[in-house]
């Protein structure tokens, strides 16, 4: 048999039937075009039938030939019978299913099983309104994931639950697409053959040639399910495809397969924390994982989620009866010896990495051992091309051969290494590079985040702004936004690298990277690290012994345990230690600061007369120093201690002239730290019209204040439960709960003082639905 296309010679029952076809049509003065257009058939379709080349149709395509050549009785069940002895018993794969052993005891992958199932469900209902106009076409689904997730066992599960559903067989082709040698298309094709029982006499009189299509009509004829497990590449997996009928494919692969066309995609990664938690449970008993559900936690963490690793550590445990969770979950604790930890008998977690590891063309190997050195949980192309030295886009074109190999996943623009194949790079990069090359590739990397940090940081500062013309640096830091953007998406990678500048002694980075960071830190207030940076950089600023940056760090400090974590007292200690060595410098400003950082905290406190006391002590020197951006928060500050002291009115004025000040300084005071200046005043004026009982302007203010903290999620939710107080004050309970929920939804980057106590009242809410506020709303 020849390629599609070419002339076939089929069973003589097939010859009969198209010898038929033809008579009929001929007798009835038919060109192929005219029994085409009468009956809903191709040209080509009946023109191949007439011919041979194809197996005779379903009944359905008979009925409409019928209907078509406008047949008798008589005529129309002879041409019935010729299409039944057409299709040739031999071909008839009832009954097959080769399948190895699943498991009895499939968890989660809930969404996943149900898409597939109802692809399944399609189908079948594809075959009902199947029509020789509009053929149904089968269903092809790609499985794709890192080594570990599980796709062969959603694979097999699925063929099992939907096995019903295609009624001439199931079977399972292993395509090795791991292996140093794969099986070529051929072999696996005639494997096919021979599964579904197709006739030893129509393989042979094909010959290798005809096997594709003789492959094709078999899976076109049949309602079959089909497992294509583990394929290596397109080229392996494209000519397997079925062109036409109502079978379901399902093909698994490390690789992504982004070549294939017209296919449904199924990506898998690590389960979530229930699921894995709910298999380590059904492997080890729940007995035992009541005992120490802690320490179940702490394995599954510990295993990536990673279903491999997963059923691996199971299985141990499983096997070790004697042994309680806790113990594994400490073995597994040293991320040095964790890979050899998760190895059940013949089965290693490392084992399944380095199959995929192997194919990896140079590059990209290169890459993925040093992506072990990114301390974050991601990347970006041009933070990985410091790794390399590669040019960015060439370092993305490598970050996607990862993607498409199944090592690397990606969060939106970012790539993500799962934490077992980090652990796995990091074995590769030490068994195959030098420490000088590492250390080389680790220090590229560092140098490159804490620079484009103090370039991005200083957006926020004033005097410096954009970045200088000679800056020739590998990411877009044109405004403020993007400089933004970039420290938080690498936030935890520069932190990393300042800590590593830091244990190395280089305290002038430490401090220059703070100093950087200082008015931006207002836009990002609880992202969790301020307090470590800032006390960082003071000991960083004592240690080259210069009492005027030393004042400043300290300060800044002050400001982190005040704001961050509500740790009045010791911000205190702080503020005054800044204002000690600020003194010993004869340094004004800072002077000024620590006064104002001072003021912060007695306010907190309620201690409204030190505030106030420091409050102008702080305004005098910074008048004095002549730093306008220091005046003008003495002046807030004034309002928001007679906010806090329960004093509206004389707050409402003091806070106008503010406002005042701010809408006359124009220009001189950058956007971003007027845009937060105004936030506080705005809260601030809420608290005190509050006090007044009047709820509409109270309310007015905080809005004006969501519109100006859009981007800065610290000071939105503290605005939110202000709002949801306000509300509440007011008998609006429904707006009020709206208010809290808004909080709460903010996430990791919201007060968390304020999402607890949005919480609070929305159970107070819930238990109570006439609930009013016996808070004030306060602006911190």
């Amino acid at each position: 048999m020849g390629g599609v296309g070419e002339e076939v010679a089929l069973s003589g029952q097939q010859v009969v039937f198209g010898a038929l076809l033809r008579e009929l049509r001929l007798a009835a003065s038919l060109t192929l075009e005219g029994l085409a257009e009468a009956s809903g058939v191709s040209v080509r379709g009946i023109g191949d039938l007439e011919r041979g080349r194809r197996a005779a149709p379903q009944r359905r395509t008979v009925a409409a030939l019928a209907d078509g050549l406008g047949l008798g009785e008589a005529e129309r069940e002879r041409l019935l019978t010729a299409a039944r002895a057409g299709r040739n018993p031999g071909y008839s794969p009832t009954g097959v299913r080769s399948f190895p052993r699943g498991i009895d005891d499939f968890t989660g992958r809930e969404q996943e099983v149900k898409h597939l199932a109802d692809l399944a469900q399609r189908i079948t209902a594809a075959r009902q309104d199947d029509s020789p106009a509009n053929p149904a076409r089968p269903t092809v689904v790609v499985i794709s994931g890192p080594p570990g997730a599980g796709k062969t066992t959603l694979a097999l599960q699925t063929a099992r639950d939907v096995a019903d559903l295609f009624p001439d067989g199931q079977l399972m082709v292993d395509l090795r697409g791991t292996a140093d040698d794969p099986p070529d298309v051929p072999e696996l094709m005639l494997g096919v053959l021979k599964a579904f029982h197709v006739a030893d006499r129509d393989v042979a009189q094909t010959g290798p040639q005809g096997h594709p299509e003789l492959y094709r009509r078999l899976l076109a004829d049949q309602r079959c399910l089909l497992v294509l497990d583990n394929a290596r590449d397109e080229a392996q997996i494209r000519p397997l495809l079925p062109s036409a009928g109502t079978g379901m494919v399902l093909v698994t692969s490390r690789r992504m397969l982004t070549g294939l066309d017209n296919v449904h995609r199924l990506p898998l990664g690590e389960f979530d924390p229930q699921e894995a938690t709910t298999l380590l449970t059904g492997l080890i008993g729940a007995d035992r994982a009541e005992a120490d559900p802690a320490a179940v936690t702490e394995v599954a963490e510990r295993c990536g989620h990673l279903p491999l690793a997963l059923r691996v550590a199971g299985n141990w445990l499983a096997t070790r009866t004697g042994w309680p969770v806790r113990r594994l979950a400490d073995r597994l604790a040293d991320e040095d010896r964790r890979l050899n930890a998760l190895t059940a008998g013949d089965i290693h977690v490392s084992a399944a990495f380095e199959l995929s590891y192997q194919q990896l063309t140079p590059a990209a190997a290169r890459l993925f051992r040093r992506l072990a050195l990114v301390p974050g949980p991601d990347t970006s192309p041009a933070a990985a091309a410091q790794l390399t030295g590669q040019d960015q886009f060439d370092a993305e074109d490598t970050l996607e051969e990862l993607v498409e190999s199944g090592l690397l996943g990606t969060t939106g623009i970012r790539y993500r290494l799962h934490d077992l194949l980090r652990l796995y790079a990091r074995t590769r990069l030490t068994a195959e590079e030098s420490a000088a090359d590492t250390d080389m590739a680790r220090t590229a990397l560092h140098d490159w985040l804490l620079e484009t940090a103090i370039v991005a940081g200083r957006w926020y500062e004033p005097g410096y702004g954009a970045p200088p013309p000679d800056w020739h640096g590998t990411v877009d830091l044109s405004s403020a936004d993007q400089a933004r953007a970039w420290l938080q998406a690498e936030g935890l990678n520069w932190l990393a690298a300042y800590r590593a500048a830091a244990t190395a002694g280089d305290h002038t980075t430490v401090v220059e990277v703070a100093e950087a960071l200082h008015w931006f830190s207002d836009q990002w207030i609880f992202w969790g690290h301020w307090p470590e940076i800032f006390d960082t950089a003071a000991r960083s600023a004592q240690d080259l012994n210069d009492p005027v940056l030393e004042a400043t760090q300290l300060n800044y400090h002050a400001w982190a345990l005040a704001t961050c974590e509500g740790r009045y007292h010791d911000s205190l200690d702080r503020a005054a230690q800044a204002l000690a060595a600020a003194e010993r410098a004869g340094d004004l400003n800072q002077q000024a600061w620590a006064h104002n950082y001072r003021s912060n905290a007695f306010k907190r406190l309620d201690d409204f007369d030190g505030a106030m006391e420091s409050t102008r002590r702080a305004a005098e020197l910074f008048e004095a120093a002549d730093d306008f951006n220091g005046a003008l928060q003495a002046r807030i500050g004034i309002g928001l201690i007679l906010a806090r002291a329960n004093r509206p009115a004389e707050a409402l004025s003091s806070l106008a002239e503010a406002f005042a000040f701010l809408d006359e300084a124009g220009d001189r005071v950058v956007t971003h730290i007027a845009s937060f200046a105004r936030i506080q005043m705005h809260l601030a004026s809420s608290a005190a019209h509050h006090d007044l009982g009047d709820w509409d302007a109270a309310a007015g203010h905080l809005r004006t204040a969501l519109d100006l903290s859009q981007d800065n999620a610290g000071m939105t939710s503290r605005t939110l439960n202000m709002l949801g107080h306000v509300l509440l004050s007011a008998g609006r309970t429904a707006g009020a709960r709206e208010a809290f929920t808004s909080c709460i939804a903010l996430g990791s980057e919201a007060d968390p003082s304020t999402v607890a106590d949005s919480r609070e009242q929305l159970t107070l809410l819930d238990a109570a639905p006439g609930h009013v506020s016996a808070s004030r709303p306060e602006a911190k």
